[in-house]
């Protein structure tokens, strides 16, 4: 079973990184290992034991390949027509979920009964956000109403980045086939209070915790972390908190885990088994451990629907289901089957939680705690304390569990460090020390009290919880002000992080198998196999995919640059901690040794601020008012102006635009005071032109004509009509112009006319929209491009014949 359920889940993995869907005619392939098979398991050689293990593990390939296939073929099905996109749709359906805040609003899914607009075709499940507006009155939506909404869909698109998260893929997993908007001005209405059905009914349940949560509590500052730990509503935890558990390794206790999920069931199991036994006529009737077995996976599975059922919630629900059903069968699985029954369980209905980092971080987590605590013989006999008794002897029975622990924990220091430096660049130094002792402390004292006042009719559970997690994150909040918490790094290869993997595996075997150092070695290529720079006199530029904003990030030999930061999403997100700061860092990009912030628009400074925090920045060069926020944590100030210029690793530099001394002439947000750039080797050259408009580009063609023709145009103003003039257009003539929009803006950018503009002066369009980041490799030879959309196209990227 162990063998067919890993090649189950390597065929699942591979179906997801293909950038089509196999053609099915090639599945009847799979009769032949399938009758293959019974034929040789009389057979006990070792030929023939062999060749069953090779049939065995290509027919769970191919199942696991094609079983995926399938169910995305089926969720590909259903879609929002293209026409139907951006125009009101009038819909009745049900809040499927627990609405999440935002600091603009609520977000949610939502289920479509009824399509009421005519001829228009929505999808069943659909996912939506509501805006703040101060002409009308919020929503009042509440989980299980059933609601008349007008709203405004499109079909999934997300930003394409290298290193980024994929929101189409995040669609997909949860079935959510388009997403939207309600329109504020449309007919909205609620209709019935709580529609009929199991899941509604978990959802309501859900948000009548967190209700009383916030009617208790109030504003107390770690009523969010209780409610993500009751109810697994992690939106409510504040993005400052979200900062610290992450920098100190335990955010994975600050939602529903299943290690809390295996503690109540844990208690359920030893609770039922003891009150059973004090019945005789109900132990004849059935044995107590079967009905503690019963007792702890109903408690699971009710802990994790109220969770939300996430993939660490459904791993632990099919181990304790596989644990119960061993108790009732009354026959013994290994733990490595009951691993393989929850990794099915998994599989099955979600082929896409292979591509998710709680996928691996949680069944890698599982699978180390049992690598290194099952089926070990004592590790020591006789060891014995300082006064002489043995630590065999049942008064030493605390310090072997805390021996234990401390075991577990450095395992998990070591074993999961490669999965975090590949999936996120970056490990806590402090983990193990936090870890030890926010688990039991978290586990043991604040999610049983955060139960309890969510199941009681009295405040002072929820307080105690309180009062404890307070002292859980004065502690951790010490560690995350310690130097060097965080270990930061590149991306590192696939095969290094193998190769680590093994070492890891080798470091953690019993004590006294022999060279278990040559473990360290395997983990230095994790370390050590950093991105190879750009060579000498050569440039590799990223114009990111930020949707409706500019971010260009241009690297040398020896030095990195950052033009313009994107925009700003909202409160807590913006184009820098989601996009720019885990690309530069995965690319290896540690520091900027510059940044240019072109001029002062939202959707070109929005993530300046959190650029400034994640990284050492070495100048800032802007337009900005003296007295910008940006500018006042900034270690050294130049001003953006005509006649700058320097030279990195044998690439010029040299800024064309605005003139000097015209940095406070106009007012703030004049799009022609944006900083123009120009980047040269050789003949070859990059123009990132900000958001210049007519006039700037007039007074261009004046004083740098010669100096505008280019290999390569950032298009000035996101392909709006008050840039690109003709004249302008004629005089960078560029072999290729990059627009960098949003799907669907409201702007309406790049406009068609533009396009045609720079069309017929021959160019090669770009756009981040369609193509998602444009990656350049300049040197004197020429330029290679690549379109990150199109290189790193799976099977469920958004077409770019859906676009128009």
């Amino acid at each position: 079973m162990v063998i067919f359920t890993i090649f189950f889940a390597l065929g699942v993995w591979l179906l997801q990184q293909q950038s089509a869907l196999p053609d099915f005619a090639w599945v009847w392939l799979l009769i032949f290992p399938f009758t293959l098979i019974p034929l040789l398991r009389h057979q006990h050689n070792l030929l023939a034991r062999s060749i069953r293990i090779l049939l065995l593990a290509a027919f769970a390939c191919g199942l696991g390949f094609y079983h995926a296939a399938w169910q995305a073929e089926q969720r590909l099905a259903v879609s929002l027509p293209g026409e139907w996109q951006g125009r009101d749709i009038e819909v009745i359906g049900v809040v499927a979920e627990l609405p999440r805040r935002y600091e603009r609003g609520l977000r949610f899914n939502f289920d479509v009964e009824q399509t009421v607009t005519p001829q228009a075709s929505v999808p069943g499940h659909i996912y939506l956000s509501t805006y703040f507006d101060s002409k009308a009155k919020p929503l009042a939506l509440k989980a299980g109403d059933r609601w008349r909404l007008t709203l405004r869909l499109k079909q999934p698109h997300g930003a394409a980045n290298p290193h980024g998260f994929d929101f189409e893929a995040w669609a997909l997993e949860r079935n959510l086939r388009a997403v939207g908007y309600v329109h504020n001005q449309g007919d909205n209405e609620r209709i019935d209070a709580l529609a009929a059905g199991f899941g509604y009914r978990i959802e309501t349940w859900r948000e009548a915790v967190r209700d009383k949560f916030d009617a208790t509590l109030g504003g107390a500052p770690y009523a969010g972390v209780l409610s993500a730990l009751a109810i697994g509503d992690q939106s409510s935890i504040p993005p400052q908190q979200w900062q610290v558990f992450t920098r100190t390794g335990v955010n994975h206790l600050m939602s529903i885990s299943g290690l809390h999920i295996t503690m109540l069931a844990s208690i359920a199991f030893v609770v039922a088994y003891w009150l059973w036994r004090r019945s005789t006529h109900l132990t004849l009737r059935l044995p107590a451990r079967k009905a503690a077995a019963l007792a702890a996976l109903l408690t699971a599975i009710g802990y994790a629907l109220l969770s939300g059922f996430g993939v660490p919630a459904q791993r632990t629900v099919f181990m304790v289901g596989a644990v119960a059903a061993a108790m009732w069968l009354s026959r013994n699985f290994s733990l490595g089957q009951i691993l393989s029954i929850a990794l099915l369980g998994v599989l099955i209905p979600d082929p896409w939680a292979v591509i998710s980092a709680g996928f691996w971080l949680s069944f890698g987590a599982v699978a180390l705690i049992l690598y290194v605590t099952a089926y070990r013989l004592e590790k020591a006999n006789r060891l014995r304390e300082g006064d002489g008794e043995a630590i065999g002897h049942p008064s030493a029975y605390p310090l072997r569990v805390l021996m234990e622990y401390a075991n577990v924990q450095w395992a998990m220091a070591i074993g999961l460090t490669p999965l975090l430096l590949g999936l996120f660049q970056q490990a806590s130094l402090v983990a193990p020390i936090a870890n030890a002792v926010a688990i039991p402390l978290v586990s043991l004292i604040v999610v049983p009290l955060a139960l309890l006042g969510a199941a009681l009719p009295i405040e002072a559970p929820l307080w105690l919880a309180h009062t404890a997690m307070n002292g859980v994150m004065r502690f951790l909040e010490w560690l995350n002000a310690l130097p060097q918490a965080v270990w930061t790094q590149h991306a590192p290869p696939a095969w290094s992080i193998a190769a680590a993997m093994l070492g890891a595996f080798w470091i953690l075997l019993p004590r006294g198998f022999p060279a278990r150092w040559l473990g360290w070695l395997l983990l230095l290529p994790l370390f050590l196999n950093a991105p190879e720079p750009p060579a000498q006199g050569t440039l590799r530029l990223i114009v990111f995919d930020v949707g409706q904003g500019l971010a260009v990030a241009a690297q040398t030999r020896q030095h990195a640059l950052l033009y313009d930061t994107g925009p700003d999403f909202s409160g807590e997100a913006d184009s820098g901690n989601r996009i720019l700061v885990p690309a530069l860092r995965a690319l290896g990009i540690g520091k900027l040794d510059g940044l240019i912030l072109s001029h002062d628009d939202s959707d070109h400074t929005g993530g300046g601020a959190s650029i400034m925090q994640a990284m050492p920045v070495g100048w800032v060069s802007s337009t900005l008012p003296a007295e910008h926020p940006l500018l006042q944590s900034a270690s050294s100030i130049r001003c953006c102006h005509d006649g700058a210029s320097w030279e990195w690793d044998g690439v010029q530099f040299e800024i064309l635009h605005p003139a000097s001394g015209d940095n406070n002439a106009k007012k703030p947000h004049d799009n022609d005071r944006s900083c123009v750039l120009r980047i040269g080797i050789g003949k070859h050259s990059v123009l990132l032109a900000g958001d210049i408009e007519k006039d700037s580009e007039t007074r261009l063609l004046r004083k740098h004509a010669g100096r505008l023709f280019t290999s390569l145009l950032v298009v000035p103003h996101h392909g709006s009509r008050s840039s690109s003039s003709l004249d302008f257009v004629a005089a960078t003539l560029p072999d290729y112009a990059v627009f960098t929009a949003g799907y669907r803006n409201r702007f309406g950018h790049p406009k068609e006319e533009v396009l045609q503009r720079y069309a017929d002066s021959g160019a090669e369009l770009l756009r981040s929209d369609e193509d998602g980041a444009i990656l350049v490799e300049m040197s004197p030879q020429g330029l290679e491009v690549e379109r990150y959309r199109k290189t790193h196209r799976r099977y469920w990227t958004h077409a770019s014949a859906t676009l128009h």
